[in-house]
C-alpha cells in the first residue's frame, strides 16, 4: 500500500530521492543539465510530498511559489522500478490539493523534452502546454505546462 507524507525539503528521504533524480537528469541531459540545476535547488522548499511503500521512500514531488496565486511543481521523481503504478499521479494530486488548501489557483511546471514519461504524466493529469516562462524562455529542451486548480 502506498502512503503519502507532507513534509519539507529538509526531510532526509526527500534529499536522497533528489540525488537519484539529479543523477538521472544528468545522464539524460548531459552538459545541458548544468543550466537546469541552478533552478532546482532544494533548500527552503516548504511543500514536499513523499510516497512510501513498506516504509521505503519511493517517490517525491514539491511545489514552491512562483508568483502570487501560482505554484511551480518541482522535483517530481519515482524510483524506476516503481513506475507505471500511478505513484507519480498520487504525489502530483496531493501537491495540487495542498496548493488549493493554501489558496493557490494554478500550478505551472517545466520538464525536458527527453523526459517522455513526465510529459505523459502531466498531460494525463490535465496539464496544458504553455509558452516557456521565466528562465526557460528560449530553451529548446524545455516544455512548460500549467493547470488551473478547481
Amino acid at each position: 500500500m502506498i502512503s503519502l507524507k507532507r513534509t519539507n525539503s529538509e526531510d532526509p528521504d526527500f534529499i536522497e530521492l533528489v540525488k537519484l533524480l539529479d543523477a538521472d537528469l544528468a545522464e539524460r541531459n548531459g552538459d545541458e543539465q548544468t543550466f537546469y540545476s541552478q533552478f532546482n535547488k532544494i533548500d527552503m522548499i516548504k511543500y514536499v510530498v513523499l510516497a512510501y511503500e513498506d516504509h521505503e521512500a519511493i517517490g517525491c514531488g514539491a511545489i514552491k511559489e512562483y508568483s502570487p496565486g501560482i505554484m511551480e511543481v518541482k522535483r517530481m521523481y519515482c524510483l524506476p522500478e516503481k513506475r507505471g503504478r500511478g505513484i507519480a499521479t498520487l504525489i502530483l494530486s496531493e501537491l495540487e490539493k495542498w496548493a488549493k488548501e493554501i489558496s493557490y489557483s494554478k500550478c505551472i511546471l517545466e520538464t525536458g523534452k527527453k523526459q517522455e514519461e513526465a510529459i505523459a504524466l502531466y498531460l494525463k493529469n490535465g496539464y496544458q502546454p504553455i509558452s516557456n516562462y521565466g528562465q526557460y524562455e528560449g530553451k529548446e529542451n524545455s516544455l512548460c505546462f500549467e493547470k488551473i486548480l478547481k
